[in-house]
């Protein structure tokens, strides 16, 4: 016979704080789309409303560049960490599981480097 506590048979299981880390990044990237998102709604607006030439001068400005990169790095990463949730909570199967969290995490990397390639195709044409 084993003559152990509850708790000591839990220690060591579970998720061992590393939903912490997630959780944590998931309101680091919320708050920092906050004050990226100008460079999204400002680069939209100068695409329906201004000429391709114009736009891409714009875009060309070092600060334009760096807040256009850096909202998409936030916003894709912040989507997956988001759907990784729904998946964790709402998918019961493990294999199932696993699968989804990989195409979601390939989805936003794929979807990531493709909006990446259009900022510097921009830049690069002019």
């Amino acid at each position: 016979m084993k003559y152990r506590t509850p708790l000591a048979k839990a220690r060591g299981l579970g998720a061992a704080r590393s939903g912490t880390t997630r959780w944590w990044m998931e309101r680091v990237t919320a708050a920092a789309l906050i004050p990226l998102s100008y460079w999204l709604v400002k680069l939209v607006d100068l695409s329906a409303t201004t000429p391709y030439a114009e736009t891409r001068d714009w875009l060309a400005a070092p600060v334009n560049t760096v807040g256009v990169i850096a909202f998409v790095a936030a916003a894709f990463y912040h989507a997956a960490l988001g759907l990784r949730v729904v998946i964790e909570d709402y998918v019961d199967r493990e294999g199932s599981k696993i699968v989804l969290i990989w195409l979601v995490n390939l989805g936003a990397a794929l979807l990531s480097l493709i909006a990446l390639l259009a900022v510097f195709r921009t830049l690069q044409t002019g």
